[in-house]
Order: structure tokens, then C-alpha cells, then sequence
């Protein structure tokens, strides 16, 4: 590896984690990545962010950009380029041939395709290399992708919106609304960053949700439903699916699913939660109380039965969104103990979490 970055390398590795940003949404089941290419004097004089699938990965498009002023400069990129054929040639490759002195990278790609043979190209090649710079930001931007490639599953993030006594539902069944505008244009922000939103059947029958994004911009995600919809459900067209939490994930992973958003029900979510296979949960939590013990609560079934037993996350983040709490936790120790769910996912009413549908 190579000698330490300099200022002008890491103001292009701002840059290309800015670009990659920018196409968060667009470039999955790919990587988004960025990178910025810099002439034998320092200069910015190419940049690109990966297209959509079929389309130059960022690499090429920068290379494009920068032309003969690539050669004997400093190509800065996110992510380890790629050294196989896939749909596009191999961007370590062109970078050779372009005649680089130096490229810098954030992260290598643990895709088993790449995974350090990119960088193992560049340096037979007589190209200087320097891992690791911005490494840890460029993560937190690549870890669904980063995930799906080291556990051959989506990234499973868990929403949920609840009173401070902790119900989603109250006991007649109505949910609209636990949370505020500023909540819920948040989970619609949530859902646009995810390539697929799953709830289970109960919930669409009880809420009838659409599962769109309709606040601010972004795609709407691949509507997945455990079970059976009914016809005519505003969820449709959506793929229905029964099985396994895990045999769902499966399912997912292999349609190029890098995000999977969960927004329902309590008991769907339960089922995910006790299989150990929620990456992150996101709690939108509303300053109001049911006051007994009616209602729906967050997870249904059973749970732990002994605080030796307990789920313990840690808070990632804690965001006040109007009147209401924005909470993300992420897991510190194994899944507790309990029965295990193997059969379909075709739930009863109680499966509701229509707080942002």
C-alpha cells in the first residue's frame, strides 16, 4: 500500500462519497459509489457516481470525464474497483489502461468476485494504492450493500411507531395517527432509501395500505406481502410470499434486494425479531399513553420469559422529529430465546402497524 493521503485526496473523497450519496436510490442491487479523478497536479478534472444497472459503474464515467488527463494522476474512489466481467468491463482494468499512478480507496468489496483482487491488479500493475481513507463513513453509506454481500441477505430494518406504553394499535384497532407530519414524512424517506417494503396479510386487510412513497421524492420500493392479499388491495401489484423469516430473506436477496423495510405487523415483526434478522430498528415514539392495558403491542407472542433472557440494543441515534422521538437501535446481543416460526406468515388483524402507511 501507499504513502498517506494528502489534502487534496481526501477533499476528492468528500466529493466522491458526495456523488455516491446521490445515487443511493438509483444504482441498487449495485453499489453506490463515487469517485473523482485528480491530474499529476492535484487538480479535480473527472468525477462520476454509478448509473443504474447496465450503466458505467463510477470509474468509467469519471475516466470518461477526465480523458488523457487521467494519466500519472490519482483516481479516488469508495469503493475497491472491480476486477471481473459483469455487465461492464472490469474498472480496475480501465484504470490501468489509462495510466493512473495512484488510485485511492475507501472500503474493498467483499464481494467474493472482487475482495481484494482489484487492488491486487492495480498494485502488479505498478499502481500505488492506499486503503482505507474515509473508511468508516463510506460503510455507514454502503452498509446494506456491504451486508448483502457478507451474509447473502438483505439488511433488514425494522420501523414502528408506538405510544410511550408501547402500542401500535389501540383496542378497537385504529393507529391514525400515533405520529406526526414530521414522523411519517420521515418513514415515506425511509421507505424511497429501501429497495422493498414487507407487511404481513393481516395488515393489509385490517389498514389497507398503499406502501408508496407520496411524501417528498423518491422511488417507491418492491411491495412485498406474507401472505395472501385480497384482490383489489391498494397494495397491488405486490409479491406474496410464505414461508420462514428466513427463507423470506432468501427469496429477496436473490431479486437483488439490498434493504428490506418492515413496517408490519406486531406480529410479523415479532417473527423477525426472534430469528435474530433485524439489522436496525427505527422506533418513531409519540408523546401519548393508551393508559391500560388494551392495545396492540410492538411484537406479539411470546418473549423473553427472564431478564437473563432479554434483547439489549444500543441506541445509534436519537432524533426529534415535531412532537415525536425518532429512535434507530441496532443489535448487542444474540436474540433471546423462543419458539421457533415455521409456518406462514397469513396473519390475523392484530398484525398492524399502519403508522405511516
Amino acid at each position: 500500500m501507499g504513502k498517506s493521503t494528502d489534502a487534496a485526496e481526501a477533499a476528492a473523497m468528500n466529493r466522491a462519497l458526495s456523488l455516491a450519496a446521490g445515487v443511493r436510490r438509483s444504482a441498487a442491487p449495485n453499489p453506490s459509489v463515487g469517485c473523482v479523478i485528480l491530474d499529476s497536479a492535484g487538480s479535480a478534472v473527472g468525477e462520476g457516481a454509478s448509473a443504474p444497472v447496465g450503466g458505467p459503474h463510477a470509474e468509467a464515467i469519471a475516466l470518461g470525464m477526465a480523458g488523457e488527463s487521467a494519466r500519472n494522476g490519482t483516481t479516488v474512489v469508495t469503493l475497491e474497483p472491480c476486477s471481473h466481467q459483469g455487465r461492464t468491463p472490469p474498472c480496475s482494468d480501465a484504470l490501468i489502461r489509462a495510466g493512473v499512478s495512484k488510485v485511492v480507496v475507501a472500503l474493498l468489496d467483499p464481494d467474493p468476485r472482487v475482495n481484494g483482487a482489484g487492488i491486487q491488479a492495480l498494485e502488479a500493475a505498478g499502481i500505488e494504492v492506499e486503503l482505507g481513507v474515509k473508511a468508516e463513513p463510506a460503510a455507514q453509506q454502503l452498509r446494506a450493500y456491504l451486508h448483502h454481500r457478507r451474509t447473502g441477505r438483505p439488511y433488514v430494518v425494522l420501523k414502528l411507531a408506538a405510544t410511550l406504553d408501547g402500542r401500535i394499535a389501540a383496542p378497537d384497532g385504529s393507529s391514525r395517527w400515533i405520529t406526526g407530519d414530521e414522523a411519517r414524512a420521515d418513514g415515506h424517506r425511509l421507505r424511497a432509501d429501501s429497495d422493498a417494503v414487507l407487511v404481513g396479510a393481516g395488515t393489509v386487510r385490517a389498514d389497507d395500505p398503499e406502501l408508496t412513497v407520496r411524501v417528498g421524492d423518491g422511488p417507491d420500493p418492491m411491495r412485498i406481502v406474507l401472505g395472501t392479499a385480497p384482490e383489489g388491495a391498494r397494495v397491488q401489484p405486490a409479491v406474496e410470499l410464505y414461508g420462514t423469516p428466513e427463507a423470506v430473506l432468501r427469496e429477496l436477496s436473490g431479486k437483488g434486494i439490498l434493504q428490506l423495510l418492515i413496517e408490519g405487523g406486531a406480529s410479523v415483526a415479532a417473527q423477525f425479531h426472534r430469528a435474530g434478522l433485524v439489522d436496525r430498528y427505527v422506533l418513531y415514539l409519540a408523546p401519548a399513553l393508551l393508559g391500560g392495558e388494551g392495545g396492540t403491542p410492538l411484537m406479539t407472542g411470546p418473549g423473553a420469559e427472564t431478564m437473563a433472557e432479554i434483547w439489549r440494543g444500543r441506541f445509534d441515534a436519537v432524533e426529534r422529529l415535531g412532537e415525536d422521538l425518532r429512535i434507530e437501535i441496532v443489535s448487542t446481543s444474540p436474540t433471546a430465546p423462543g419458539p421457533t416460526d415455521t409456518g406462514p406468515t397469513d396473519t390475523g388483524p392484530t398484525d398492524t402497524d399502519p403508522s405511516n402507511s
